[in-house]
């Protein structure tokens, strides 16, 4: 792919789509045998060239890696410099070399992602986030904001169902909170299953489904560059109380969010209200 551009929602396309190319060739070469080995072998494949042409085109900046060595614990500054670089630092890339594991190591799987986000001190977005990109190499595509994509159009169903329209909420295959059937029920909603945080959140950008809505645990990382993406694109994100967003945090646990169409935010956010108690 040549040397990167310089701007820099471009060169988190760049390195999106080149880690993206390492997993697709990965997947080529070891097939789906061992599950596990090809789960591992992609974490580290995508995570040591992100790391390395960071280091090469961004050495003074921070990074915050799903994949670094203590990276769940990295709340606890005191025992980890690292974190007390990046929180004294004015900027820190946060990614997610592989988001999807289980995806990615099941033959046929497109919804799987990688995540390169940047985050900024001066930034003028409530979240901090200055550009991102969410590569979806399965699907052949990656979405950033050097160039966003337009805001979804409503589809042909919502569109001739008038106030009544069914709602599209992507949920987790295996870990959807607890209260997401009683919300879709009570909202007139219709449960979309997908995989990687990073595929549903590309999917209400594209206008796939409407919303998405996760309350079981995440970390910066697992949202940090589709947020960066929907926001550039328009699109409504927060979290389930309706407060901001905010990244590069000393814990970098950020529990639960919502993103969807503004169209619908009031309405999902009341009815969050009610149900995630």
């Amino acid at each position: 792919m040549g040397s990167p551009p310089m701007i820099d929602g471009a060169f988190a396309r760049w390195l999106a789509g080149r880690a993206g190319q390492a997993l697709m060739n990965l997947r080529a070469e070891m097939g789906f045998a061992d599950p596990g080995a090809l789960k591992s072998a992609g974490d580290k494949v995508s995570h040591d060239l992100i790391r390395t042409e960071l280091a090469r085109w961004r050495p003074a900046d921070a990074v915050l890696s799903e994949e670094d060595e203590g990276s769940r614990l990295a709340w606890t500054a005191e025992v980890n410099p690292e974190v007390v670089s990046r929180l004294t630092t004015d900027r820190v890339w946060i990614i997610d070399p592989l988001d999807g594991t289980r995806e990615f190591a099941e033959e046929g799987r497109t919804d799987w992602a990688v995540h390169v986000a940047l985050w900024a001190r001066n930034a003028l977005t409530p979240h901090g986030l200055v550009a991102g990109a969410v590569g979806l190499p399965a699907q052949h595509r990656v979405l950033a904001t050097d160039y966003p994509p337009a805001y979804p159009p409503m589809t042909l169903e919502a569109a001739t169902a008038g106030g009544g329209r069914t709602i599209r909420l992507a949920a987790s295959r295996s870990r959807p909170p607890v209260f997401l059937t009683d919300l879709a029920e009570e909202v007139g909603a219709h449960l979309v299953p997908m995989g990687s945080a990073g595929a549903k959140i590309a999917a209400v950008v594209t206008g796939e489904v409407d919303a998405y809505i996760h309350a079981g645990g995440q970390y910066e990382w697992d949202s940090a560059a589709p947020v960066a993406v929907a926001t550039a694109t328009g699109l409504h994100a927060s979290r389930i109380d309706g407060s901001a967003l905010k990244y590069n945090e000393a814990d970098p646990r950020l529990p639960d969010l919502l993103v969807c169409r503004k169209d619908l935010a009031s309405r999902l956010l009341a009815a969050l209200q009610r149900h995630s108690g």
